[in-house]
């Protein structure tokens, strides 16, 4: 059987298989995770303010329920071949999440338990040549669909954290950490304003560094484990944890 091309690699239709499946598996944790945390909560406790400046507890919910049924738009595009865009505009978005943040504890739960649910079905019924199909973000930029996992598991466990509940960036499987720091870092590393800095992170078994050069100058040296340094990377947490001379970063997003 012919390989599959995906992106600048190609793999086998059993490793490209594989691969989504401890994707999916990766997301049903942080899913399981995610309606614990918020079933948790209650009517006085989701009004209270997030991690995120101006988002209440019911904002993050709800972006996390929106921002599922997103994937699942480019999972449907990559499947049919026509094009279903993540929302239908910044502005549609932005109301969808105000709007359904004032909604009871009950509905917010059900609506985030639904979404995940419905993203979890498309995910697992897409044929696996349909994963190296190209789908748009909001932002412009195409990825193959196999990489719309990859959002979703990093925007499920950092908002997670952002409902500032019973998950920090510590709790994060270090397997997950990974993926989510290689992320960042691809994107981080791509911006003019990001300073020269080169991560090394410990992950107990194992060290990887990665370097984010922004500009030309000599890069500061900063060294940590993978929770305290997502952190510190998305702008979350501050650099207290880690070693080295850390830098101010810009805003993540």
């Amino acid at each position: 059987m012919a390989d599959i091309v995906l992106g600048t690699g190609r793999w086998s239709e059993a490793a490209l298989t594989d691969e989504v499946a401890d994707h999916l598996a990766r997301i049903d944790h942080v899913t399981e995770a995610l309606v614990h945390s918020v079933t948790s909560l209650d009517e006085l406790s989701v009004r209270q303010p997030s991690l995120l400046p101006g988002w209440s507890r019911a904002h993050v919910i709800t972006h996390l329920a929106r921002n599922a049924d997103a994937c699942s738009n480019l999972l449907l595009w990559a499947r049919t071949g026509i094009e279903h865009p993540m929302y239908a505009s910044r502005d549609d978005r932005d109301q969808a999440i105000h709007k359904g943040a004032s909604r009871s504890h009950r509905l917010l739960l059900e609506d985030l338990v639904a979404s995940s649910d419905r993203f979890s079905v498309a995910a697992r019924a897409m044929p696996t040549e349909d994963w190296t199909a190209e789908v748009s973000l909001s932002g412009g930029d195409d990825i193959p669909a196999l990489h719309v996992l990859r959002l979703r598991l990093l925007e499920a466990w950092v908002h997670l954290v952002d409902l500032d509940h019973d998950v920090d960036f510590p709790d994060i499987p270090s397997g997950d950490a990974e993926l989510l720091l290689e992320d960042v870092t691809q994107q981080l590393g791509g911006r003019h304003d990001v300073p020269a800095v080169s991560v090394e992170v410990d992950f107990g078994t194992h060290h990887r560094t990665w370097d984010l050069r922004g500009t030309t100058s000599e890069p500061a040296k900063v060294t940590g484990e993978p929770g305290p340094v997502l952190g510190w990377l998305l702008g979350r947490t501050g650099p207290e944890e880690l070693s080295g001379d850390a830098p101010e970063l810009p805003p993540w997003m």
